[in-house]
Protein backbone atom coordinates (compact mmCIF):
# COMPACT_ATOMS: atom_id res chain seq x y z
CA UNK A 1 0.00 0.00 0.00
CA UNK A 2 2.86 2.33 0.89
CA UNK A 3 4.54 1.52 -2.44
CA UNK A 4 1.33 2.22 -4.33
CA UNK A 5 0.94 5.59 -2.58
CA UNK A 6 4.51 6.52 -3.49
CA UNK A 7 4.01 5.58 -7.14
CA UNK A 8 0.74 7.51 -7.26
CA UNK A 9 2.33 10.60 -5.72
CA UNK A 10 5.23 10.40 -8.18
CA UNK A 11 2.85 10.08 -11.11
CA UNK A 12 0.83 13.08 -9.99
CA UNK A 13 3.98 15.15 -9.56
CA UNK A 14 5.16 14.20 -13.03
CA UNK A 15 1.78 15.11 -14.48
CA UNK A 16 1.85 18.49 -12.74
CA UNK A 17 5.31 19.22 -14.13
CA UNK A 18 4.20 18.23 -17.60
CA UNK A 19 1.21 20.56 -17.47
CA UNK A 20 3.40 23.41 -16.27
CA UNK A 21 5.74 23.12 -19.25
CA UNK A 22 4.55 24.78 -22.48
CA UNK A 23 3.75 22.17 -25.08
CA UNK A 24 5.19 22.44 -28.57
CA UNK A 25 1.75 23.48 -29.81
CA UNK A 26 1.59 26.46 -27.45
CA UNK A 27 5.19 27.54 -27.87
CA UNK A 28 5.46 27.00 -31.60
CA UNK A 29 3.31 27.25 -34.67
CA UNK A 30 2.80 23.50 -34.87
CA UNK A 31 3.85 20.43 -32.95
CA UNK A 32 7.44 19.53 -33.74
CA UNK A 33 8.06 22.67 -35.83
CA UNK A 34 11.22 24.69 -35.23
CA UNK A 35 11.82 27.62 -37.55
CA UNK A 36 15.44 27.74 -38.58
CA UNK A 37 15.09 30.12 -41.53
CA UNK A 38 14.56 33.80 -40.81
CA UNK A 39 11.72 35.82 -42.35
CA UNK A 40 12.19 37.60 -45.69
CA UNK A 41 12.93 41.33 -45.89
CA UNK A 42 10.22 43.79 -45.04
CA UNK A 43 8.59 44.93 -48.28
CA UNK A 44 8.68 48.52 -49.45
CA UNK A 45 5.29 50.12 -49.12
CA UNK A 46 3.49 53.41 -48.58
CA UNK A 47 1.65 54.30 -45.40
CA UNK A 48 -2.09 54.87 -45.91
CA UNK A 49 -3.41 58.19 -44.71
CA UNK A 50 -4.39 58.20 -41.03
CA UNK A 51 -8.18 57.73 -40.83
CA UNK A 52 -8.66 60.14 -37.92
CA UNK A 53 -7.56 61.44 -34.55
CA UNK A 54 -6.58 58.82 -32.00
CA UNK A 55 -5.39 56.18 -34.45
CA UNK A 56 -1.84 54.88 -34.01
CA UNK A 57 0.25 53.19 -36.67
CA UNK A 58 1.17 49.53 -36.13
CA UNK A 59 3.83 48.45 -38.64
CA UNK A 60 3.47 45.38 -40.83
CA UNK A 61 5.41 42.20 -40.09
CA UNK A 62 5.95 38.66 -41.31
CA UNK A 63 3.99 36.05 -39.37
CA UNK A 64 4.41 32.30 -39.69
CA UNK A 65 1.74 29.83 -40.73
CA UNK A 66 1.94 26.08 -41.05
CA UNK A 67 5.01 26.03 -43.25
CA UNK A 68 5.51 29.53 -44.62
CA UNK A 69 5.75 33.17 -43.66
CA UNK A 70 2.90 35.50 -44.50
CA UNK A 71 2.71 39.28 -44.39
CA UNK A 72 0.44 40.98 -41.89
CA UNK A 73 -0.21 44.48 -43.30
CA UNK A 74 0.69 47.58 -41.38
CA UNK A 75 -2.47 49.37 -40.29
CA UNK A 76 -3.97 52.14 -38.18
CA UNK A 77 -5.67 51.09 -34.94
CA UNK A 78 -6.92 52.71 -31.78
CA UNK A 79 -5.03 51.81 -28.60
CA UNK A 80 -6.96 49.92 -25.92
CA UNK A 81 -6.43 52.82 -23.51
CA UNK A 82 -5.55 56.47 -24.08
CA UNK A 83 -1.88 57.07 -23.36
CA UNK A 84 -0.58 53.68 -24.46
CA UNK A 85 1.96 53.10 -27.23
CA UNK A 86 2.58 50.07 -29.42
CA UNK A 87 5.80 48.07 -29.17
CA UNK A 88 6.08 45.86 -32.28
CA UNK A 89 6.87 42.18 -31.97
CA UNK A 90 10.02 40.70 -33.47
CA UNK A 91 11.71 37.43 -34.29
CA UNK A 92 14.82 36.55 -32.30
CA UNK A 93 17.30 33.72 -32.62
CA UNK A 94 17.77 31.49 -29.60
CA UNK A 95 18.20 27.80 -28.83
CA UNK A 96 18.80 26.90 -32.45
CA UNK A 97 15.63 28.41 -33.93
CA UNK A 98 13.76 31.67 -34.44
CA UNK A 99 11.25 32.60 -31.74
CA UNK A 100 8.55 35.24 -31.90
CA UNK A 101 8.44 37.92 -29.21
CA UNK A 102 4.91 39.27 -29.30
CA UNK A 103 4.14 42.98 -29.49
CA UNK A 104 2.24 44.79 -26.75
CA UNK A 105 0.73 48.09 -25.62
CA UNK A 106 2.37 50.01 -22.80
CA UNK A 107 3.25 53.46 -21.45
CA UNK A 108 6.59 53.34 -23.26
CA UNK A 109 7.89 51.69 -26.42
CA UNK A 110 10.19 48.90 -25.37
CA UNK A 111 12.72 46.70 -27.11
CA UNK A 112 11.63 45.33 -30.48
CA UNK A 113 14.80 43.62 -31.54
CA UNK A 114 16.48 46.62 -33.09
CA UNK A 115 14.33 45.99 -36.18
CA UNK A 116 13.84 48.94 -38.52
CA UNK A 117 10.11 48.82 -39.19
CA UNK A 118 10.01 52.39 -40.49
CA UNK A 119 7.28 54.98 -39.97
CA UNK A 120 8.78 56.08 -36.67
CA UNK A 121 10.04 52.66 -35.59
CA UNK A 122 13.67 52.87 -36.64
CA UNK A 123 15.08 50.15 -34.38
CA UNK A 124 15.09 51.96 -31.04
CA UNK A 125 12.08 53.74 -29.63
CA UNK A 126 9.35 55.54 -31.52
CA UNK A 127 9.64 58.89 -33.26
CA UNK A 128 6.27 59.45 -34.89
CA UNK A 129 4.17 61.19 -32.26
CA UNK A 130 3.41 61.66 -28.59
CA UNK A 131 0.57 61.81 -26.12
CA UNK A 132 -0.20 65.20 -24.64
CA UNK A 133 -2.88 64.78 -22.07
CA UNK A 134 -5.62 62.75 -23.69
CA UNK A 135 -4.70 63.64 -27.28
CA UNK A 136 -2.15 62.03 -29.57
CA UNK A 137 -0.02 64.46 -31.56
CA UNK A 138 1.44 63.25 -34.85
CA UNK A 139 4.89 64.10 -36.18
CA UNK A 140 4.06 64.97 -39.78
CA UNK A 141 7.60 64.29 -40.95
CA UNK A 142 7.04 60.58 -40.42
CA UNK A 143 3.27 60.14 -40.60
CA UNK A 144 0.79 60.39 -43.44
CA UNK A 145 -1.83 62.65 -41.87
CA UNK A 146 -4.08 65.08 -43.71
CA UNK A 147 -5.24 68.59 -42.88
CA UNK A 148 -8.29 67.29 -41.05
CA UNK A 149 -6.05 66.23 -38.16
CA UNK A 150 -4.91 69.30 -36.23
CA UNK A 151 -2.91 67.65 -33.44
CA UNK A 152 0.36 67.65 -35.36
CA UNK A 153 3.90 68.98 -35.23
CA UNK A 154 6.96 68.85 -37.45
CA UNK A 155 10.15 67.52 -35.93
CA UNK A 156 13.12 66.77 -38.12
CA UNK A 157 14.44 63.23 -37.92
CA UNK A 158 17.77 62.07 -39.31
CA UNK A 159 17.78 58.54 -40.69
CA UNK A 160 20.87 56.58 -39.70
CA UNK A 161 19.49 53.06 -40.05
CA UNK A 162 18.96 51.77 -43.56
CA UNK A 163 18.69 48.11 -42.61
CA UNK A 164 15.77 45.98 -43.66
CA UNK A 165 16.65 42.92 -41.63
CA UNK A 166 13.56 41.51 -39.95
CA UNK A 167 15.02 39.40 -37.15
CA UNK A 168 17.40 39.69 -34.24
CA UNK A 169 20.47 37.48 -33.88
CA UNK A 170 21.32 34.39 -35.87
CA UNK A 171 23.04 34.54 -39.24
CA UNK A 172 22.68 38.02 -40.68
CA UNK A 173 20.31 39.18 -37.97
CA UNK A 174 20.29 42.55 -36.24
CA UNK A 175 22.93 42.76 -33.53
CA UNK A 176 21.06 44.49 -30.72
CA UNK A 177 20.27 44.10 -27.03
CA UNK A 178 17.84 46.07 -24.85
CA UNK A 179 19.35 49.25 -23.42
CA UNK A 180 18.82 50.31 -19.81
CA UNK A 181 15.57 52.11 -20.55
CA UNK A 182 14.17 49.22 -22.56
CA UNK A 183 15.06 46.83 -19.76
CA UNK A 184 13.13 49.02 -17.35
CA UNK A 185 10.15 49.29 -19.69
CA UNK A 186 10.01 45.52 -19.94
CA UNK A 187 8.87 45.40 -16.31
CA UNK A 188 5.95 47.79 -16.80
CA UNK A 189 2.37 46.65 -17.13
CA UNK A 190 1.67 45.62 -20.72
CA UNK A 191 -1.55 45.05 -22.61
CA UNK A 192 -1.69 42.38 -25.33
CA UNK A 193 -2.81 43.08 -28.91
CA UNK A 194 -6.45 44.08 -29.23
CA UNK A 195 -9.08 41.79 -30.69
CA UNK A 196 -9.03 44.02 -33.76
CA UNK A 197 -5.32 43.37 -34.23
CA UNK A 198 -5.81 39.65 -33.74
CA UNK A 199 -8.58 39.55 -36.33
CA UNK A 200 -6.40 41.54 -38.71
CA UNK A 201 -3.63 38.97 -38.44
CA UNK A 202 -6.06 36.11 -38.86
CA UNK A 203 -7.39 37.69 -42.05
CA UNK A 204 -3.85 37.82 -43.42
CA UNK A 205 -3.29 34.15 -42.56
CA UNK A 206 -6.28 33.13 -44.68
CA UNK A 207 -5.20 35.13 -47.74
CA UNK A 208 -2.98 32.99 -49.96
CA UNK A 209 -1.50 36.00 -51.75
CA UNK A 210 -0.03 37.23 -48.45
CA UNK A 211 2.27 34.20 -48.17
CA UNK A 212 5.91 34.63 -49.14
CA UNK A 213 5.83 31.60 -51.42
CA UNK A 214 3.09 33.31 -53.44
CA UNK A 215 4.23 36.93 -53.42
CA UNK A 216 8.02 36.38 -53.24
CA UNK A 217 8.32 39.06 -50.60
CA UNK A 218 6.07 41.61 -52.34
CA UNK A 219 2.57 41.26 -50.87
CA UNK A 220 -0.39 42.71 -52.75
CA UNK A 221 -1.64 44.14 -49.47
CA UNK A 222 1.29 45.61 -47.55
CA UNK A 223 -0.69 48.18 -45.59
CA UNK A 224 -4.32 49.04 -44.90
CA UNK A 225 -6.20 52.07 -43.64
CA UNK A 226 -8.39 49.98 -41.35
CA UNK A 227 -7.56 46.68 -39.68
CA UNK A 228 -9.08 43.67 -41.41
CA UNK A 229 -10.08 45.58 -44.56
CA UNK A 230 -7.79 44.34 -47.32
CA UNK A 231 -9.67 46.12 -50.11
CA UNK A 232 -10.59 49.71 -49.29
CA UNK A 233 -7.53 51.88 -48.90
CA UNK A 234 -5.14 48.93 -49.22
CA UNK A 235 -1.58 49.62 -50.37
CA UNK A 236 0.46 47.11 -52.37
CA UNK A 237 4.17 46.65 -51.79
CA UNK A 238 6.60 47.88 -54.38
CA UNK A 239 7.06 45.13 -56.93
CA UNK A 240 3.74 43.49 -56.12
CA UNK A 241 1.16 42.62 -58.75
CA UNK A 242 -1.35 45.04 -57.27
CA UNK A 243 1.18 47.89 -57.32
CA UNK A 244 1.99 47.23 -60.97
CA UNK A 245 -1.69 46.97 -61.89
CA UNK A 246 -3.22 49.65 -59.71
CA UNK A 247 -0.23 51.83 -58.98
CA UNK A 248 -0.73 51.63 -55.23
CA UNK A 249 2.96 52.07 -54.47
CA UNK A 250 3.79 55.76 -54.64
CA UNK A 251 7.47 56.35 -53.92
CA UNK A 252 8.23 59.76 -52.55
CA UNK A 253 4.58 60.77 -52.33
CA UNK A 254 2.36 61.19 -49.35
CA UNK A 255 1.94 57.82 -47.83
CA UNK A 256 4.85 56.30 -49.69
CA UNK A 257 6.83 54.02 -47.50
CA UNK A 258 10.32 55.21 -48.13
CA UNK A 259 11.76 51.80 -47.54
CA UNK A 260 13.43 50.79 -50.69
CA UNK A 261 14.46 47.74 -48.82
CA UNK A 262 11.07 47.15 -47.37
CA UNK A 263 10.59 46.89 -43.68
CA UNK A 264 11.16 43.48 -42.43
CA UNK A 265 8.73 42.65 -39.72
CA UNK A 266 8.81 40.17 -36.96
CA UNK A 267 6.98 37.23 -38.22
CA UNK A 268 4.68 35.25 -36.13
CA UNK A 269 1.27 35.95 -34.78
CA UNK A 270 0.52 39.05 -32.83
CA UNK A 271 -1.05 37.06 -30.10
CA UNK A 272 -1.63 33.59 -31.41
CA UNK A 273 0.67 30.60 -31.32
CA UNK A 274 4.18 31.55 -32.23
CA UNK A 275 7.14 29.62 -33.37
CA UNK A 276 9.78 29.08 -30.81
CA UNK A 277 10.26 30.32 -27.27
CA UNK A 278 9.81 34.03 -26.73
CA UNK A 279 12.69 33.92 -24.30
CA UNK A 280 15.30 33.02 -26.86
CA UNK A 281 18.73 34.56 -26.53
CA UNK A 282 19.68 37.66 -28.49
CA UNK A 283 22.97 37.70 -30.26
CA UNK A 284 25.29 40.66 -30.13
CA UNK A 285 25.21 44.00 -28.42
CA UNK A 286 23.67 47.26 -29.48
CA UNK A 287 26.72 49.36 -30.16
CA UNK A 288 24.99 52.40 -31.59
CA UNK A 289 25.23 55.92 -30.38
CA UNK A 290 22.73 57.10 -27.79
CA UNK A 291 20.38 59.82 -28.89
CA UNK A 292 17.28 60.64 -26.89
CA UNK A 293 14.82 58.14 -25.54
CA UNK A 294 12.27 57.24 -28.13
CA UNK A 295 10.39 55.27 -25.54
CA UNK A 296 8.79 57.82 -23.33
CA UNK A 297 6.15 60.45 -23.38
CA UNK A 298 8.91 62.98 -23.15
CA UNK A 299 12.13 63.07 -25.16
CA UNK A 300 15.47 63.20 -23.49
CA UNK A 301 16.47 59.76 -22.26
CA UNK A 302 19.17 57.97 -24.16
CA UNK A 303 18.73 54.95 -26.35
CA UNK A 304 21.22 52.96 -28.35
CA UNK A 305 21.13 52.63 -32.09
CA UNK A 306 21.43 48.97 -33.18
CA UNK A 307 23.83 48.03 -35.92
CA UNK A 308 22.66 45.14 -38.06
CA UNK A 309 24.96 42.46 -39.33
CA UNK A 310 25.26 41.67 -42.99
CA UNK A 311 21.82 40.68 -44.15
CA UNK A 312 20.93 37.59 -46.17
CA UNK A 313 18.21 37.30 -48.79
CA UNK A 314 19.94 39.77 -51.09
CA UNK A 315 18.44 42.79 -49.39
CA UNK A 316 19.20 46.28 -50.60
CA UNK A 317 19.91 49.12 -48.30
CA UNK A 318 18.00 51.87 -49.95
CA UNK A 319 16.10 54.73 -48.44
CA UNK A 320 13.54 53.86 -45.83
CA UNK A 321 10.94 56.16 -44.52
CA UNK A 322 12.47 58.39 -41.96
CA UNK A 323 12.22 57.48 -38.33
CA UNK A 324 9.96 59.36 -36.03
CA UNK A 325 10.48 61.94 -33.36
CA UNK A 326 12.00 61.31 -29.99
CA UNK A 327 9.93 60.11 -27.15
CA UNK A 328 8.14 56.83 -26.81
CA UNK A 329 4.92 58.52 -27.58
CA UNK A 330 5.64 58.91 -31.25
CA UNK A 331 4.19 57.16 -34.20
CA UNK A 332 4.71 56.53 -37.87
CA UNK A 333 7.60 57.16 -40.15
CA UNK A 334 7.62 58.85 -43.51
CA UNK A 335 10.72 60.39 -44.90
CA UNK A 336 9.14 63.05 -47.01
CA UNK A 337 6.61 64.12 -44.48
CA UNK A 338 3.09 62.89 -44.31
CA UNK A 339 3.85 59.27 -44.79
CA UNK A 340 6.61 58.69 -47.25
CA UNK A 341 8.11 55.31 -47.90
CA UNK A 342 9.72 54.06 -44.81
CA UNK A 343 13.22 54.87 -43.97
CA UNK A 344 15.50 53.65 -41.32
CA UNK A 345 15.40 54.56 -37.72
CA UNK A 346 16.31 58.11 -37.22
CA UNK A 347 17.52 60.32 -34.48
CA UNK A 348 16.47 63.93 -34.36
CA UNK A 349 19.37 66.33 -34.64
CA UNK A 350 20.11 68.76 -31.86
CA UNK A 351 17.93 71.77 -32.28
CA UNK A 352 15.73 70.01 -34.81
CA UNK A 353 12.58 71.66 -36.03
CA UNK A 354 9.59 71.21 -33.78
CA UNK A 355 6.78 73.30 -35.18
CA UNK A 356 3.56 72.51 -33.35
CA UNK A 357 0.05 72.73 -34.69
CA UNK A 358 -3.13 72.41 -32.73
CA UNK A 359 -3.42 72.69 -29.00
CA UNK A 360 -0.15 72.35 -27.04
Amino acid sequence: MRKFSFVLAFALAALTMTLAIPTPASAQVAVGVSITVGPPPIPVYAQPVCPGDGYLWTPGYWAYGTDDYYWVPGTWVRPPVVGLLWTPGYWGWGGGFYAWHAGYWGPHVGFYGGINYGFGYGGVGFWGGEWRGGAFFYNRTVNNVNVNIHNTYNRTVINNNSSHVSYNGGTGGVNAHPNADEERYSHENHTPPTSEQMSHEHAASTNHSQFASANHGHPNVAATTHAGDFEHGAIGARGSESARTNGTYRPGGAGANGHTNGIRGGTGNVGGSHAGNANGNHAGNANGSHVGNANGSHPGNTSSTPHPNTTPHGQNNNTHGSGGSQGNNHGGGHPNGGGGAHQGGGHPPAGGNDDHHGKP
